[in-house]
């Protein structure tokens, strides 16, 4: 199970914090990643982050303004946008990376809108 927060309303250059707190699985073992899905869009990835935090991917509509990263202890990550853009107005789900299975949280909304 995963369960989103953190989203809200920000304005163009703000910054948001958002967490998921992760349940029912190996977390300490899986390689996460944040997605993000805009209206009358497919779901995209937006970052990944090794079990071990030691390796970091992005895409590259975001890369330099967002960081992931993870708590195996607490099995929650994060993901930390800076200088946020309107095109990143979306819903954003965690998941583990390729995910096989057809479960996603219910997503946080993130607007940036002035």
């Amino acid at each position: 199970q995963f369960v989103e927060s953190g989203g809200g309303l920000v304005q163009p250059g703000g910054s948001l914090r958002l967490s998921c707190a992760a349940s029912g699985l190996t977390f300490s073992r899986l390689v996460m990643a944040w997605y993000r899905q805009a209206p009358g869009k497919q779901r995209e990835l937006v970052a990944h982050i090794s079990s071990g935090s030691a390796s970091t991917n992005y895409a590259d509509s975001v890369k330099g303004r967002f960081t992931i990263s993870r708590d195996n202890a607490k099995t929650t990550v994060y993901l930390q946008m800076n200088s946020l853009k309107p095109e990143d107005t979306a819903v954003y789900y965690c998941n583990v990376l390729n995910p096989t299975s057809d479960y996603w949280g219910q997503g946080t909304q993130v607007t940036v809108s002035s």
